[in-house]
C-alpha cells in the first residue's frame, strides 16, 4: 500500500529560530507525511522530494536513477553537462574513468598516515589561538585552516597561495554572494587551477595532482577532477568542524562525555556526521519509469534527496533528532552511498577526530563568547550548511 502523498511547492531558506542543527520545519513535516512527496522544482518543473532513510538510500544505489547535470529536470532551460573532470556530476563510465585514479589515493590506510601532519597542523592553529587569546572567531582560526592546508597539500597547492586560493573557494560556495561575484571567484579558481596543472606537468612534485600528470587525463580533465576535490575537501570539513564544536558546546552532557572519554571520539564523529548532516540534499533524474515508494517516477523526472531528513529518520534511528555520542545504530548517509560515496570520506573522519580532540582538550572551558541565537548561519541555499562564524571564547 503506498504512503499518502505529502506535497511540497518549495524548500524553506532559513531553519526554525532556536533550531540551528534540525532540519528545516517544512523538510521534516514532509518526512512525517511519508518517506516520499511531490515538489516543485525552482524552475517551476514538477519532481519529487525524498525524504525517507530506505528511499534515499535506495536511489543512491540504483542505476536507473542519473546523476548527469545536463538530465537534470529542474528549470525551463537545458543545462550544459558538467565540464570535464567534475565526475560528481556524471555516471560511468565517465565518472569511473575519473574516480579510478583517485581511489588509490584516498584509501583508509593512506589517509590514516597523514594523521601525524593533521595533528602537527592542528597544534599550530592551537597554539596560536593561545597566543592570540580569547575571544576569537573558531571558523578562520581553526575549522578553515586544517582542511585547507591538507587538501592543498595533497594537491600540490603552494604555500603562498593558499589563503588567497581558501578566499576564491570560500566565495563561491556561501550561497550569499551575488552572481557577478561568485562568477569573479570561480573564473580566478578556474585560471589558478590550470596553471597549476601545467606547473605540475613541467615540475612534478610529491602529491596527488603530480601523480595524475602521469595519467592519460587531459589538462582540462585534472584542472575539474582538481576543483572538486579542494571543494568538497576544504568546504565540507570545514563546516563540520566549526558547526559540531557548535553542538557539542549545545549539548553540555555529550561535551562531558567526550571531555571525560577521549575514546569516545570515533563515535562521536559518526554521530557529529548523522546529526548535522551539512551536506544536506543531492538530485538525481530517473532514466526509466521506477516504481518507488508505491508511486512511479517517470523517466526525465528529477527528484530531490534530502539527506538530513533521511539521517533523522525515526524509521532508522531510535531517537534520530537527540544527539547521542554513544549511539551504537550506524550506517548514517553524510557521505552518500553507492557509486558515488564520498572518496574522501576517511580523510574528513580522521581530521575531525583530531581536531575536535585536540580542541576540547586544549581549552576545557571553551564555550559561546555570544549568546547562542547570535551566532551566524549559512543560508539552506548554501551547497553546504554551517556557521559564518563561532566567537568562542576560554578562562585564561
Amino acid at each position: 500500500m503506498s504512503e499518502s502523498l505529502h506535497t511540497v511547492t518549495t524548500l524553506p531558506t532559513e531553519r526554525r529560530p532556536g533550531c540551528p542543527f534540525d532540519p528545516p520545519a517544512e523538510l521534516a513535516e514532509a518526512r512525517r507525511h511519508g518517506p516520499i512527496s511531490r515538489y516543485t522544482h525552482p524552475g517551476g518543473i514538477p519532481g519529487w522530494l525524498i525524504t525517507g532513510y530506505d528511499l534515499v538510500r535506495s536511489v543512491l544505489a540504483d542505476p536507473r536513477f542519473s546523476s548527469r547535470r545536463e538530465l537534470m529536470n529542474v528549470v525551463d532551460f537545458e543545462l550544459p553537462p558538467a565540464p570535464p573532470g567534475e565526475f560528481l556530476l556524471m555516471d560511468d563510465p565517465q565518472h569511473g574513468r575519473y574516480r579510478k585514479p583517485l581511489v588509490g589515493k584516498f584509501t583508509a590506510r593512506r589517509m590514516r598516515l597523514l594523521t601525524e601532519r593533521i595533528e602537527q597542523i592542528t597544534t599550530e592553529r592551537l597554539d596560536a589561538m593561545e597566543e592570540t587569546g580569547p575571544p576569537t572567531d573558531l571558523v578562520t582560526a581553526f575549522a578553515k585552516p586544517i582542511p585547507t592546508i591538507i587538501i592543498c597539500e595533497l594537491l600540490g597547492v603552494p604555500y603562498e597561495d593558499r589563503a588567497s586560493f581558501q578566499e576564491q573557494i570560500d566565495t563561491f560556495m556561501n550561497g550569499e554572494v551575488s552572481e557577478e561575484v561568485l562568477t569573479t571567484a570561480y573564473t580566478a579558481t578556474q585560471e589558478y587551477l590550470s596553471q597549476l596543472v601545467l606547473a605540475k606537468r613541467a615540475e612534478p612534485t610529491d602529491d596527488v595532482l603530480s601523480d595524475l600528470t602521469d595519467s592519460d587525463l587531459s589538462d582540462e580533465e585534472l584542472q575539474g577532477i582538481s576543483l572538486i576535490l579542494l571543494a568538497a575537501g576544504f568546504d565540507t570539513t570545514a563546516n563540520m568542524l566549526s558547526l559540531g564544536t557548535f553542538a557539542l558546546l549545545q549539548h553540555p552532557a555529550q561535551l562531558a562525555a567526550l571531555r571525560a572519554d577521549p575514546a569516545l571520539a570515533d563515535q562521536a564523529v559518526e554521530e557529529l556526521l548523522r546529526y548535522l548532516s551539512v551536506a544536506k540534499s543531492f538530485m538525481r533524474t530517473a532514466l526509466v519509469d521506477v516504481e518507488i515508494g508505491g508511486h512511479t517516477i517517470e523517466a526525465g523526472t528529477t527528484v530531490l534527496l534530502s539527506y538530513n531528513t533521511a539521517n533523522r529518520d525515526p524509521e532508522r534511528f531510535t531517537d534520530p533528532h537527540a544527539l547521542d555520542l554513544g549511539r551504537q545504530e550506524g550506517g548514517h548517509l553524510a557521505f552518500g552511498h553507492g557509486t558515488h560515496l564520498c572518496l574522501g570520506q576517511q580523510l574528513a573522519r580522521i581530521e575531525m577526530r583530531v581536531a575536535l580532540t585536540a580542541l576540547l582538550h586544549r581549552f576545557p572551558t571553551l564555550r559561546l563568547a555570544v549568546p547562542p541565537e547570535e551566532v551566524g548561519l549559512r543560508p539552506e541555499t548554501a551547497d553546504i550548511y554551517g556557521v559564518k562564524t563561532l566567537p568562542v571564547t576560554w578562562d585564561v
